[in-house]
Formats: structure tokens, C-alpha cells, sequence
């Protein structure tokens, strides 16, 4: 759960094994520091590390590659997706719940 202005703000989740507390806060970056809505932060494209290698899944950009290489990673494309998750926001001004639903595995967001 995430809290804002001491009442929840959204409930969440993210699979992953060792990808779990990376998936958390890639969701929540991702709405609060990139503005992006619930479905945008879950669809994302993801990096992660797998000892010494940076793993991207394949809608990193090139740009974001060659950034990565420059700085001295070692980068590796990952043929499986990384996680999966469902959130729902809870918007207290307009009485609604927005749900998004990760494409990367089964599931679906439900709210009530």
C-alpha cells in the first residue's frame, strides 16, 4: 500500500523473486517522478541485474543501451519479462479507482 496524506493512495503488487522490492519502486518512480498513470508505470520497459550483467527487457531503447554500455555496464537483452503486477490508485477527489494489469503475465486489477 502507498500512502498520501495519511490515507491509501493505492494498493499495489509486483512479482519477481529478487525482482520484487525493484518492481515496487520502478511503479512508483514512475508515477511520481514521471507522471505516469497507473497502466503506463506497470507497462514500462524494465532493467534489472543479474550479477555483473545489466538485464533490459526488450522495449529498452537503444539510447538507453548505449547509455548503459557507456557507463561501463555490461548489458544483455532478457528474452522473458521481468515480474508482473497489478496496481489500483484510489483517486479521493473524484470517487474512482483506476486499475492497471501487467501484459507481462496473468492477472487482472480488481477494485471495489
Amino acid at each position: 500500500m502507498a500512502m498520501r496524506d495519511n490515507r491509501c493512495a493505492m494498493s499495489f503488487g509486483v512479482m519477481g523473486a529478487d525482482y520484487q522490492p525493484m518492481g515496487h519502486t520502478h511503479v512508483v518512480t514512475n508515477m511520481v517522478d514521471y507522471g505516469m498513470d497507473v497502466q503506463a508505470a506497470i507497462d514500462d520497459p524494465r532493467i534489472f541485474y543479474e550479477g555483473d550483467v545489466s538485464v533490459v527487457e526488450n522495449g529498452v531503447s537503444a539510447a538507453a543501451v548505449d547509455g548503459l554500455k557507456a557507463r561501463g555496464h555490461t548489458v544483455a537483452r532478457r528474452p522473458l519479462p521481468l515480474g508482473g503486477g497489478q496496481t489500483i490508485a484510489i483517486d479521493w477527489e473524484r470517487g474512482v479507482l483506476i486499475g492497471g494489469s501487467d501484459p507481462r503475465k496473468d492477472g487482472c486489477a480488481v477494485g471495489y
